[in-house]
């Protein structure tokens, strides 16, 4: 492990001039297809020469060392191969893939070390021009069993060992790359291999090192954009799992840059997984709510991050709000509403400041939308009433402020021609959107809910506040009638277990008192 956090985070390429001979004339010769066959055939001969050796004197290394030391040689030529990606095509055909597979499987785990460092070279490449060729060597290794030969190294090399444990980090680039040229490989590799066990697993570590770093990047791709494998990890205890990784920095800050954007992925993480309903429950159930604002309270690094996790783990999932209100979170909550967060090198941007207030929004809109009545709606209200009504305030300098946005993004469009910008409907719904919409609507909904309780004190405040924005009910009422329809006909398209009618009846109650 030691080694591997030495290793630079980005792949280190072997220095080819330092174990292999290679002439001029080699490297210039290998450019051509035939030449290029000739350097395959040799590794293939190699190869097999060193396995009927194996099989002759399987208890005489010394019988067969030298055939091993001859196929190192001769795949380490192979790498000149990854200069020339265009004849991947040509090369898959007669065992390039295969033969290269094949290696990963070798006893000797020096030679299958070699061969995860040979395909990260040959299966990275940044040029548009190769992509084509390096997909069919990708589709090639794929149908060869790579995958599983890949996952199962994993837990075959002891990072203890410090070539083993860069055999390891080659591994992940490997994987990282197929998964980079064929983004569905992504649900094919959890659901055949032992991938996402190993991760977790390697994540789980106290240490820090490149390679843990490196799994989380892994985890983090896998999850993305894949219902399939954020259910998967949930099944296997994942939250459970990412909940302690994260835990490790409840009280204390990454000593790294490295470090802490491992940090980040793993928040990341923790966030797609709280996508599926019952991961949220998992959530819960693991004391993830608690955590979050332990993490907050310590108002460490990892501060915004809690915030963001628990904004999924709230939204449209009434039990972590009213576990968030039972562990007194709404004190911790309504700090960072009010402008109460941590100093930290993050917060001096203005996009770090503007994303915590929208999540925070966010929190306190889902509060209001899971908590509907009894002793924990009451306690959520009276915070708005505490301080001479402050956090009121507080509530409409956002409103003013992202209604002030959205204005200036919708008179930008309007000035537009639209036609020759080809943009619809719905994509000027979008720029809206990005501008602070959603945001706005969110606190549209909280004025609304604060209207809706029936408080005197709190409703003449908020009409106060309106007069002197020089505003109106009718203004709010607008923007909840539009969210109103548009979650009505979201609810209509996509079935009412994503937002419940529930809660669309109860906008439409809210629009109806203003």
């Amino acid at each position: 492990m030691a080694a591997a956090a030495a290793a630079a985070h980005k792949r280190k390429r072997p220095d080819e001039s330092a174990d292999v001979d290679l002439s001029a004339a080699d490297a210039v010769e290998v450019l051509d297809l035939r030449a290029a066959k000739r350097l395959l055939l040799a590794f293939e001969r190699r190869l097999r020469d060193n396995l009927e050796a194996r099989m002759k004197y399987p208890d005489d290394p010394a019988r067969f060392a030298d055939s091993e030391i001859a196929l190192h040689a001769e795949a380490d030529r192979l790498r000149l191969l990854a200069g020339a990606p265009e004849l991947f095509p040509d090369l898959v055909p007669i065992g390039l893939a295969s033969s290269l597979a094949s290696l990963l499987t070798h006893d000797n785990a020096d030679l299958a070390a070699a061969a995860a460092s040979l395909l990260a070279d040959l299966t990275d490449s940044d040029d548009p021009s190769d992509l084509a060729a390096v997909q069919a060597l990708a589709d090639a290794l794929v149908d060869a069993n790579a995958l599983d030969l890949l996952v199962h190294n994993l837990s075959r090399f002891s990072e203890a060992d410090p070539d083993e444990a860069e055999a390891v980090h080659n591994t992940l680039a490997v994987l990282e790359n197929l998964l980079d040229l064929r983004p569905n490989l992504a649900d094919k590799v959890c659901d055949g291999t032992k991938l996402l066990r190993w991760l977790l697993s390697r994540l789980k570590a106290r240490e820090f090192d490149a390679n843990k770093q490196y799994a989380s990047e892994i985890l983090a791709i896998l999850l993305q954009n894949s219902p399939a494998n954020q259910k998967r990890l949930g099944q296997i205890n994942g939250v459970d799992g990412l909940l302690q990784a994260v835990a490790m920095y409840k009280s204390r800050d990454p000593k790294t840059s490295d470090e802490e954007e491992m940090l980040e992925n793993l928040f990341d993480c923790l966030c797609c997984v709280l996508m599926p309903l019952e991961n949220k429950e998992r959530f819960v159930k693991a004391e993830g709510v608690e955590l979050m604002i332990i993490i907050m309270k310590q108002k460490k690094l990892a501060y915004s991050s809690a915030i963001r996790t628990l904004d999924f783990a709230m939204t449209r999932f009434p039990p972590a709000c009213e576990r968030f209100v039972d562990v007194l979170g709404l004190k911790t909550a309504f700090a960072a509403f009010m402008g109460k967060i941590p100093a930290n090198k993050k917060n001096k941007k203005e996009s770090y400041q503007e994303e915590l207030e929208e999540r925070i929004i966010s929190i306190i809109a889902s509060l209001f939308g899971g908590i509907t009545k009894g002793s924990r709606r009451m306690r959520l209200l009276g915070k708005f009433v505490e301080n001479e009504c402050e956090k009121i305030d507080r509530l409409m300098e956002f409103y003013t402020r992202y209604s002030d946005r959205v204005k200036e993004e919708t008179e930008r469009l309007d000035s537009l021609d639209l036609e020759d910008l080809e943009m619809d409907d719905d994509e000027r719904y979008n720029r809206k959107l990005e501008a602070g919409l959603y945001t706005l609507q969110l606190i549209a909904l909280i004025l609304g809910h604060i209207w809706h309780s029936g408080n005197s004190q709190m409703r003449a405040r908020v009409e106060l506040l309106l007069r002197q924005n020089k505003l109106t009910k009718q203004d709010v009422k607008d923007i909840l009638e539009v969210m109103c329809l548009l979650l009505q006909f979201a609810s209509d398209l996509v079935g009412a277990a994503l937002y419940g009618p529930e809660f669309v009846s109860l906008l439409t109650v809210y629009v109806a008192w203003w």
